[in-house]
This record gives C-alpha cells, sequence and structure tokens, in this order.
C-alpha cells in the first residue's frame, strides 16, 4: 500500500469518528432538552 492510500484511509477514518461524535453530540443534547422540558 502507498503512502497515499494510507494516509486516505486515515482521514476516511477520522472523518468517520468525527461523524460519529457529532450524531452522539446531537443525540446527548437533544435527550438534555427533553429532560429540560418535561421538568417545566
Amino acid at each position: 500500500m502507498s503512502p497515499f492510500e494510507s494516509e486516505l484511509i486515515e482521514e476516511h477514518a477520522m472523518a468517520d469518528l468525527a461523524f460519529v461524535a457529532i450524531t452522539v453530540a446531537i443525540f446527548v443534547l437533544v435527550a438534555f432538552i427533553a429532560k429540560g422540558v418535561a421538568k417545566l
């Protein structure tokens, strides 16, 4: 495998990680807002 290919795969893995992190963050935010609304 060429260095270019491995770099491309690493970038793809980082993009996947960022996507998962953002998805989890949104999920937590929505749950947090839902809890706050339920308290009102």
